[in-house]
């Protein structure tokens, strides 16, 4: 009878090892694959740099189209479109700081091409001997070939400068919602409405900069007319090839 106890431990000790076994292999794959999921999850998408930089740009439009779509829905719903001098402060406040935000938060514009110098005039060829009458004297070599002075400010070659036209669309918005602020504690109905156009078009006006200037990809859905595209630089015309003096 002593012997059923001994027997029954021995049995337990046995399934306790036996379920070590099989349990300590499943564990540490278990705890394996955790870390490997979580170096995954830590690894960034490759290639994904420039398209987030694209997202942030969309990013930056939500973020100062709130607030002037606040401010924008605060006068037209007002009476005669009047705020209290709060009401202005408080919504202009929040559009300006909206702009500060993304102004700040936005990269450096690319240098300018440096202006071409003016090229030096052509030294002139040495005099020539003098000749029998029937030969034409030799004609003065013209100077280089001016660049022209509108083609100077554009930068190298014609190319225009390079233009910063998200932050353009920004400071022309921001005038314009000062301008919407002043007509709505005027007084006077009849500034509101022409002012809060104004906003509206400098909205459009920033969504195209971006979509425009800001490396986005091409719209694609059907049925969509296509954006135009910025305009090109005017090309300089070909310099006159200089006469070849006769003998």
């Amino acid at each position: 009878m002593r012997a059923l106890p001994a027997r029954r431990l021995a049995s337990t000790a046995l399934c306790a090892l036996l379920l070590a076994g099989i349990t300590g292999p499943a564990a540490v794959a278990a705890d394996s694959a955790h870390e490997r999921t979580h170096a995954m999850s830590q690894a960034p998408v490759p290639g994904a740099d420039a398209l987030l930089a694209q997202v942030k740009s969309l990013g930056n439009l939500g973020a100062v189209l709130k607030p002037v779509t606040d401010l924008l829905n605060t006068v037209l719903a007002a009476d005669n479109g009047q705020l209290t001098p709060d009401q202005a402060t408080q919504l202009g406040d929040a559009v300006k700081a909206a702009i500060a935000q993304v102004t700040a938060a936005a990269p450096a514009p690319a240098p300018t091409v440096p202006t071409t110098p003016a090229l030096p005039s052509a030294p002139a060829l040495p005099s020539v001997p003098a000749l029998p009458s029937a030969v034409p004297s030799t004609p003065a070599v013209p100077a280089a070939f001016p660049v022209p002075a509108a083609a100077q400010a554009k930068g190298l070659g014609g190319a225009p400068a390079a233009k910063d036209l998200a932050g353009d669309a920004l400071t022309a918005l921001q005038t314009a919602v000062d301008n919407l602020l002043k007509a709505a504690t005027s007084g006077d109905v009849s500034q509101v409405l022409p002012a809060a156009t104004a906003v509206v078009t400098g909205l459009v006006n920033l969504l195209a900069a971006i979509l425009l200037g800001g490396g986005l990809p091409a719209p694609n859905l059907p049925g969509l007319p296509s954006l135009p595209s910025l305009p090109a630089a005017p090309s300089l015309p070909a310099s006159p090839p200089l006469p070849v003096p006769t003998t």
